[in-house]
Protein backbone atom coordinates (compact mmCIF):
# COMPACT_ATOMS: atom_id res chain seq x y z
CA UNK A 1 0.00 0.00 0.00
CA UNK A 2 1.12 4.15 -0.53
CA UNK A 3 0.96 5.79 2.64
CA UNK A 4 -1.52 8.10 2.21
CA UNK A 5 0.27 11.45 2.52
CA UNK A 6 4.13 11.06 1.00
CA UNK A 7 2.67 8.18 -1.49
CA UNK A 8 5.73 5.79 0.19
CA UNK A 9 5.21 2.68 -0.57
CA UNK A 10 4.90 0.37 2.88
CA UNK A 11 3.72 -3.11 3.76
CA UNK A 12 0.33 -3.90 4.30
CA UNK A 13 0.99 -4.70 7.44
CA UNK A 14 2.56 -1.11 8.73
CA UNK A 15 1.01 0.83 11.22
CA UNK A 16 3.50 4.19 10.75
CA UNK A 17 5.12 5.03 7.05
CA UNK A 18 9.05 4.46 7.34
CA UNK A 19 9.54 7.51 5.15
CA UNK A 20 7.27 9.93 6.91
CA UNK A 21 6.64 8.96 10.20
CA UNK A 22 2.84 9.35 9.44
CA UNK A 23 0.54 6.70 12.28
CA UNK A 24 -2.02 5.30 9.49
CA UNK A 25 -4.68 4.74 12.17
CA UNK A 26 -4.55 8.46 13.82
CA UNK A 27 -5.09 9.90 10.36
CA UNK A 28 -7.63 7.51 8.82
CA UNK A 29 -9.63 7.77 11.97
CA UNK A 30 -9.69 11.84 11.06
CA UNK A 31 -9.48 10.90 6.98
CA UNK A 32 -11.31 8.03 6.48
CA UNK A 33 -10.46 5.57 3.05
CA UNK A 34 -12.93 6.97 0.04
CA UNK A 35 -16.69 5.67 0.82
CA UNK A 36 -16.37 5.60 5.07
CA UNK A 37 -18.33 8.38 6.74
CA UNK A 38 -16.31 9.45 9.84
CA UNK A 39 -17.43 8.08 13.33
CA UNK A 40 -18.84 11.23 15.34
CA UNK A 41 -17.03 12.08 18.17
CA UNK A 42 -18.40 10.90 21.54
CA UNK A 43 -20.26 12.82 23.92
CA UNK A 44 -18.94 12.91 27.23
CA UNK A 45 -21.17 13.31 29.96
CA UNK A 46 -24.53 12.66 27.74
CA UNK A 47 -26.08 9.24 28.65
CA UNK A 48 -28.49 7.95 26.00
CA UNK A 49 -31.78 6.58 27.07
CA UNK A 50 -32.25 2.81 25.11
CA UNK A 51 -34.37 3.41 22.80
CA UNK A 52 -37.91 2.01 23.09
CA UNK A 53 -37.33 1.96 27.26
CA UNK A 54 -40.55 4.20 27.35
CA UNK A 55 -42.50 2.06 25.15
CA UNK A 56 -41.17 -1.15 26.84
CA UNK A 57 -43.09 0.56 30.10
CA UNK A 58 -46.19 1.45 28.72
CA UNK A 59 -46.90 -1.64 27.18
CA UNK A 60 -44.24 -4.42 27.96
CA UNK A 61 -44.40 -8.03 27.40
CA UNK A 62 -48.42 -9.81 26.54
CA UNK A 63 -49.16 -11.35 29.90
CA UNK A 64 -49.58 -14.75 30.88
CA UNK A 65 -52.34 -16.42 30.98
CA UNK A 66 -53.91 -17.04 27.51
CA UNK A 67 -57.56 -16.51 26.23
CA UNK A 68 -59.28 -15.99 29.71
CA UNK A 69 -56.99 -13.54 30.54
CA UNK A 70 -57.51 -11.24 27.84
CA UNK A 71 -61.46 -12.09 27.93
CA UNK A 72 -61.73 -10.50 31.24
CA UNK A 73 -60.07 -7.52 30.30
CA UNK A 74 -61.92 -6.60 27.36
CA UNK A 75 -64.45 -7.29 29.91
CA UNK A 76 -63.34 -4.58 32.57
CA UNK A 77 -62.45 -2.53 29.71
CA UNK A 78 -66.30 -2.00 28.61
CA UNK A 79 -67.04 -1.85 31.62
CA UNK A 80 -64.96 1.44 32.00
CA UNK A 81 -65.89 2.64 28.80
CA UNK A 82 -69.64 2.71 29.53
CA UNK A 83 -69.28 3.66 32.92
CA UNK A 84 -66.53 6.31 32.34
CA UNK A 85 -68.76 7.79 29.36
CA UNK A 86 -71.76 7.94 31.48
CA UNK A 87 -70.17 10.01 34.29
CA UNK A 88 -68.36 12.35 31.40
CA UNK A 89 -71.21 13.11 29.89
CA UNK A 90 -73.02 14.28 32.86
CA UNK A 91 -73.05 17.58 33.95
CA UNK A 92 -70.84 18.63 36.94
CA UNK A 93 -74.22 20.11 38.61
CA UNK A 94 -75.49 16.50 38.26
CA UNK A 95 -73.02 15.58 41.12
CA UNK A 96 -73.41 11.54 38.65
CA UNK A 97 -69.82 10.96 40.34
CA UNK A 98 -70.40 11.81 43.84
CA UNK A 99 -73.70 9.54 43.76
CA UNK A 100 -71.77 6.92 42.05
CA UNK A 101 -70.23 3.59 43.78
CA UNK A 102 -66.68 4.54 43.46
CA UNK A 103 -67.71 7.61 45.25
CA UNK A 104 -67.92 5.26 48.24
CA UNK A 105 -64.31 3.95 47.38
CA UNK A 106 -63.06 7.37 47.02
CA UNK A 107 -64.31 8.96 50.22
CA UNK A 108 -62.30 6.98 52.89
CA UNK A 109 -59.27 7.81 51.09
CA UNK A 110 -60.54 11.75 51.09
CA UNK A 111 -61.15 10.93 55.02
CA UNK A 112 -57.93 9.66 55.67
CA UNK A 113 -56.00 12.64 53.61
CA UNK A 114 -57.25 15.51 56.04
CA UNK A 115 -55.92 13.36 59.15
CA UNK A 116 -52.42 12.57 57.62
CA UNK A 117 -51.82 16.36 56.08
CA UNK A 118 -53.67 17.91 59.37
CA UNK A 119 -50.31 18.74 60.70
CA UNK A 120 -49.25 21.10 57.97
CA UNK A 121 -51.49 23.42 58.71
CA UNK A 122 -55.40 24.80 58.35
CA UNK A 123 -55.07 25.14 54.49
CA UNK A 124 -53.38 21.95 53.47
CA UNK A 125 -55.36 19.78 55.98
CA UNK A 126 -58.66 21.27 53.97
CA UNK A 127 -56.63 20.61 51.13
CA UNK A 128 -55.35 17.24 52.27
CA UNK A 129 -58.78 15.35 51.32
CA UNK A 130 -58.68 16.19 47.97
CA UNK A 131 -55.20 14.86 47.80
CA UNK A 132 -55.72 11.80 49.90
CA UNK A 133 -58.21 10.63 46.95
CA UNK A 134 -55.80 11.53 44.01
CA UNK A 135 -52.71 10.38 45.48
CA UNK A 136 -54.30 7.01 46.27
CA UNK A 137 -54.79 5.72 42.32
CA UNK A 138 -51.69 7.66 41.40
CA UNK A 139 -49.75 5.50 43.58
CA UNK A 140 -51.38 2.34 42.34
CA UNK A 141 -50.56 3.39 39.00
CA UNK A 142 -46.79 4.04 39.45
CA UNK A 143 -46.74 0.71 41.78
CA UNK A 144 -48.11 -1.54 38.80
CA UNK A 145 -45.56 0.08 36.18
CA UNK A 146 -42.76 0.19 38.28
CA UNK A 147 -42.68 -1.96 40.44
CA UNK A 148 -45.22 -5.04 39.04
CA UNK A 149 -44.54 -4.47 35.33
CA UNK A 150 -48.42 -4.49 34.83
CA UNK A 151 -49.41 -2.18 32.25
CA UNK A 152 -52.73 -3.02 32.07
CA UNK A 153 -53.86 -2.94 35.51
CA UNK A 154 -51.78 0.50 35.87
CA UNK A 155 -54.05 1.85 32.67
CA UNK A 156 -57.24 1.03 35.18
CA UNK A 157 -55.58 2.78 37.91
CA UNK A 158 -55.29 6.29 35.57
CA UNK A 159 -58.99 5.68 34.52
CA UNK A 160 -59.62 5.71 38.76
CA UNK A 161 -56.84 8.95 38.90
CA UNK A 162 -59.58 10.53 36.41
CA UNK A 163 -62.63 9.62 37.58
CA UNK A 164 -61.51 11.35 40.95
CA UNK A 165 -61.44 15.13 39.47
CA UNK A 166 -64.74 14.38 38.35
CA UNK A 167 -65.69 13.20 41.89
CA UNK A 168 -64.54 16.35 43.35
CA UNK A 169 -65.41 19.16 40.57
CA UNK A 170 -69.47 19.11 42.05
CA UNK A 171 -68.16 20.24 45.20
CA UNK A 172 -65.81 22.54 44.20
CA UNK A 173 -68.43 24.34 41.65
CA UNK A 174 -70.68 23.99 45.51
CA UNK A 175 -68.74 26.42 47.35
CA UNK A 176 -70.79 29.07 46.88
CA UNK A 177 -74.00 27.35 46.56
CA UNK A 178 -73.42 25.46 49.77
CA UNK A 179 -76.73 23.11 49.44
CA UNK A 180 -74.53 19.73 48.30
CA UNK A 181 -74.89 17.31 51.40
CA UNK A 182 -71.29 17.38 53.69
CA UNK A 183 -70.29 14.10 55.54
CA UNK A 184 -72.37 14.31 58.99
CA UNK A 185 -75.41 15.44 56.82
CA UNK A 186 -74.70 19.02 56.82
CA UNK A 187 -74.12 21.44 53.98
CA UNK A 188 -72.25 24.02 53.44
CA UNK A 189 -74.63 26.61 54.42
CA UNK A 190 -75.42 25.08 57.47
CA UNK A 191 -71.80 24.07 58.19
CA UNK A 192 -69.37 26.01 59.86
CA UNK A 193 -66.96 27.85 57.99
CA UNK A 194 -63.90 25.43 56.81
CA UNK A 195 -66.21 22.04 57.09
CA UNK A 196 -66.62 22.40 52.98
CA UNK A 197 -63.09 21.87 52.16
CA UNK A 198 -63.83 23.79 48.37
CA UNK A 199 -65.39 27.26 50.35
CA UNK A 200 -62.73 27.25 52.61
CA UNK A 201 -59.48 26.73 50.09
CA UNK A 202 -61.31 28.95 47.40
CA UNK A 203 -62.41 31.98 50.10
CA UNK A 204 -58.92 31.70 51.59
CA UNK A 205 -57.27 32.12 48.12
CA UNK A 206 -59.32 35.06 46.58
CA UNK A 207 -60.64 32.45 43.33
CA UNK A 208 -64.36 31.84 45.33
CA UNK A 209 -65.84 33.90 42.33
CA UNK A 210 -64.06 31.11 39.70
CA UNK A 211 -66.16 28.02 41.56
CA UNK A 212 -67.89 26.78 38.50
CA UNK A 213 -65.05 27.41 36.14
CA UNK A 214 -62.14 25.29 38.31
CA UNK A 215 -65.36 22.69 38.61
CA UNK A 216 -65.58 22.42 34.66
CA UNK A 217 -61.51 22.56 34.95
CA UNK A 218 -61.10 19.42 36.88
CA UNK A 219 -64.41 17.53 35.02
CA UNK A 220 -62.48 18.28 31.14
CA UNK A 221 -59.28 17.37 33.13
CA UNK A 222 -60.82 14.15 34.20
CA UNK A 223 -62.28 13.32 31.53
CA UNK A 224 -59.16 13.53 29.33
CA UNK A 225 -57.39 11.61 31.75
CA UNK A 226 -60.20 8.40 31.47
CA UNK A 227 -59.93 8.94 27.64
CA UNK A 228 -56.50 8.45 27.61
CA UNK A 229 -56.35 5.10 30.17
CA UNK A 230 -58.85 3.80 28.10
CA UNK A 231 -56.68 4.30 24.83
CA UNK A 232 -54.18 2.82 26.58
CA UNK A 233 -55.73 -0.33 27.70
CA UNK A 234 -57.16 -0.86 24.25
CA UNK A 235 -53.75 -0.87 22.65
CA UNK A 236 -52.49 -3.13 25.55
CA UNK A 237 -55.79 -5.52 24.54
CA UNK A 238 -54.93 -5.13 20.61
CA UNK A 239 -51.28 -6.22 21.27
CA UNK A 240 -52.19 -8.94 23.65
CA UNK A 241 -54.59 -10.22 21.34
CA UNK A 242 -52.27 -10.41 18.70
CA UNK A 243 -49.63 -11.98 20.28
CA UNK A 244 -52.17 -14.80 21.39
CA UNK A 245 -53.16 -14.76 17.25
CA UNK A 246 -49.62 -15.68 16.42
CA UNK A 247 -48.85 -17.89 19.48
Amino acid sequence: MQCPKCRAEQSDHADICTACGLVFAKYYKHHPPSGEAPSPPARRGVRRRPPGRVAELLFGAPPAGGAPVLALRVLLWCVLLVWGLRLMAAPVSSNAAGESLLHLVNLPFHEAGHVIFAPLGDFIGSLGGTLGQLLMPLICLLVLLLRTRDPFGASVCLWWFGENFLDIAPYVADARAGVLPLLGGNTGQTAPYGFHDWEYLLTETGLLHLDRALAQASHLLGALLMLAALVWAALLLLRQWRALEHG
